[in-house]
């Protein structure tokens, strides 16, 4: 094993965060013979280590570093100190995502194009469309061994699901399926089967579910060429008079300042913490943050178009029973202005256990329409709303000076207003959620606001010119050739779908274009 690395070894590729962007580029590199240092800010944690119960489980995972939010967001009111789930931890949110794999529909890739100015609203095409993307995809689809895709087949539906195709097959909707998924409906890739366990958001303890932790880090690290450091929280990138990323200063499980010398450094540490550090790196050179010349770090964050429909019924469902999100009705994910808004949304099954329906389904609401919905428990079923919203440059992070996270660095603060078009969507969105569920027989229905589950996108975004975003049509940023971005923060609009599947893929596109430039000599 070539592993660990020097502190002074500047020929290194140093990647910070290893979820579905960072784990997934720290393999691709590894696996071409590129030296990898990756820089986790959370502890290590295997399929053993994970736990069934939801807020013990939250409690190991999750990101519970202070943060701050503003903005007429529902998610700002309730959660204030949690605008998104996200985990801390190697493997990143691939140890809590629900495992759904969907690619960009081709439009979505030309939102500015497509859905034309709307107001209020930042839209930008993507400098790359869906033909470009495609045979990456077709890689990332194998990588996590999605169903419906090679040949392999679908997960089975559990009772929820059969409820929610029932209801949807009597309002007319054909694209319902239980989903493509990064979880084993047959053993694959030395991992078993789904064993329709139910914990799917808590870590799968079966490895049935793809996630970086323990695929593609372990992988990395088998090549010799990859070194994990955990518990490594990043402070700064450092850079040189020439403008150059030369490395970044972390701090290290016992809270020691180190520096780790870098030859490229690449930031995927979610749409939160990847804009925080580039503002947090700011310095003489880059007075408003690293590759900030053009303002949008930061800027244009999106996190879908959310919220939740669920129904009761008169006799037991048992929805927890089986793979959370193993269901998926897509027939309202396209792009029709007559409903009033642009772009679509999926409906897709979602069950949540006791501890955690009590927090999101009414929060801060007791009383009896409470709980005589928690009493009905047994007999509810459950879907997650989730479709595009509009990236708008106020919807921002930005540092919050007067909150210090352990180690003295200003916060992330969280800005979000709704738009009227995400407005619009969830409406339509609850109507006809509720409208598949009294189909089918439903006693009551509760559509539930937005809770801090979500997909964080945008804030570093791709564009075509320098003006306009961060990063290039490679996730390298405009101003600093040597550094790049690797997460979900590259995302120049949302789409519809779950983002996992896209950043997997622009990963594996990005590695395969820095070990061609790092072999040119070029970076």
């Amino acid at each position: 094993m070539a592993a660990p690395f020097d502190m002074d070894d500047d020929s290194v590729v140093v990647i910070i965060g290893t979820g579905a962007g960072g784990g997934v580029l720290a393999n691709e590199l590894a696996q071409k013979g590129v030296s990898v240092v990756a820089l986790e800010a959370g502890g290590r944690y295997l399929p053993e280590d994970y736990i069934n119960d939801e807020w013990e489980s939250f409690g190991q995972l999750a990101w519970t570093d202070p943060r701050t939010t503003s903005g007429d967001w529902r998610v700002a009111k309730d959660f204030s100190g949690l605008p998104a789930w996200i985990v801390k931890a190697v493997g990143g949110t691939t140890t809590h995502w629900a495992g759904a794999s969907l690619r960009f529909q081709e439009h979505e890739w030309k939102a500015r194009t497509t859905y034309g100015a709307v107001q209020g609203a930042n839209l930008l095409d993507w400098p790359i469309d869906a033909a470009e993307m495609e045979p990456w995809y077709a890689l990332a689809e194998t990588k996590l061994g999605v169903t419906r895709t090679e040949g392999r087949p679908g997960l089975p539906g559990n009772n929820n699901y059969l409820v929610f195709e029932k209801g949807a097959k009597a309002l007319g909707y054909t694209e319902v399926h239980t989903g493509r998924m990064a979880i084993n409906s047959q053993d694959y890739d030395d991992r078993m089967a789904c064993q329709q366990t139910g914990f799917c958001f808590q870590g799968c303890k079966w490895g049935a579910k793809w996630s970086s932790a323990y695929t593609d880090i372990p992988r990395g690290e088998a090549t010799g060429n990859l070194e994990v450091r955990d518990r490594s929280h990043v402070a700064r990138i450092l850079h040189d008079d020439s403008g150059k990323a030369t490395g970044v200063e972390y701090y290290d499980a016992d809270g020691t300042l180190q520096m780790q010398k870098a030859r490229i450094v690449c930031v995927a540490g979610n749409s939160f913490e990847s804009p925080r550090l580039l503002l947090n790196s700011a310095s003489s050179m880059f007075p408003d943050g690293l590759a900030n010349s053009s303002g949008q770090v930061g800027r244009n964050y999106m996190r879908h178009m959310t919220g939740s429909v669920y129904a009761t019924f008169d006799k037991p469902v048992r929805m927890w029973r089986g793979t959370t999100m193993a269901g998926i009705i897509q027939d309202e994910a396209r792009h029709d202005p007559s409903r009033g808004f642009v772009g679509g949304y999926e409906m897709e099954t979602l069950s949540l256990g006791i501890p955690f329906m009590a927090a999101f389904l009414d929060p801060g609401g007791w009383g009896r329409e409470f709980t005589t919905a928690l009493d009905a428990y047994e007999n509810m079923a459950g879907m997650w709303l989730v479709g595009e919203d509009m990236a708008q440059e106020t919807n921002r992070v930005t540092l919050n000076h007067d909150v210090t996270d352990q180690h003295g660095l200003p916060v992330a603060n969280v800005h979000f207003d709704d738009h009227p078009n995400d407005r619009a969507m969830r409406a339509h969105a609850y109507k006809q959620g509720i409208a598949i569920y009294e189909a089918v027989g439903a006693t009551r229905t509760f559509p539930t606001p937005p809770y801090p589950s979500t997909h964080n996108l945008g804030t570093n975004r791709m564009s075509e010119n320098p003006r306009d975003g961060v990063v290039n049509r490679w996730g390298q940023t405009h101003d600093v050739p040597n550094l790049f971005v690797s997460d979900g923060s590259q995302f120049t609009s949302g789409a519809a779908e779950n983002p996992t599947l896209t950043i997997v893929a622009l990963a594996i596109r990005q590695a395969d274009h820095i070990a061609g430039e790092m072999s040119k000599q070029n970076i």
